[in-house]
């Protein structure tokens, strides 16, 4: 089956979870920009949300880019991606409200690693589709900086408990190291 309609709810999917990010961001009752300090927990962990979203949405398209058609394991393995990714609004408003308390910033953790790894079954599920010698499985390949990512991310989340700020630097390690776009896909498909 065609992969238009997958990619179509996918876009959608994460545009409704922006949506519902933002919307999380509320006004500060004061009128001077004092009133903002107590609100600059809530914009950190919405910047740093937005930006793993746009990350993942990137990423995304890029590897559809490579995708000729979808079955419906892919279908499930991508809806499995949506289901954690749709979790981003609710961690990144507890860790934004409590402050980077312990508890939010390794659930927070949690929600990455498990979106992280979604994403990795989603990739492998493509890659059974197409073949082992497909332009998709040469542009994938063993997908070091996504496997060094969910090692990140294992490591952060109990590393919470001593350190929240630790932890949330490491989040923010993954994120610049997704920042650039995966080039692989596109490099491959050039060739």
């Amino acid at each position: 089956m065609g992969k238009g309609r997958l990619e179509a709810f996918s876009d959608g999917v994460m545009a409704i979870i922006l949506t519902i990010m933002v919307l999380e961001l509320t006004a500060p009752h004061g009128t001077d920009l004092a009133a903002l300090r107590p609100l600059i927990p809530t914009f950190l962990s919405y910047v740093l949300s937005f930006v793993f979203l746009g990350i993942y949405w990137n990423n995304h398209h890029h590897l559809f880019q490579a995708v000729k058609q979808v079955d419906g394991r892919v279908l499930w393995a991508n809806l499995h991606l949506l289901f954690w990714l749709s979790l981003t609004p609710f961690v990144t408003a507890w860790m934004g409200e409590t402050t980077f308390a312990v508890w939010p910033v390794a659930l927070y953790g949690t929600i990455l690693l498990l979106t992280g790894v979604a994403y990795y079954i989603l990739t492998r599920a493509l890659v059974a589709l197409h073949g082992q010698e497909s332009a998709l499985a040469h542009a994938v390949g063993r997908d070091v900086k996504g496997l060094v990512s969910v090692a990140i991310y294992l490591a952060a989340i109990p590393l919470a408990f001593l350190s929240a700020w630790a932890a949330c630097a490491l989040y923010v390690l993954v994120a610049v190291i997704w920042l650039v776009p995966d080039r692989r896909i596109t490099k491959t498909l050039a060739q």
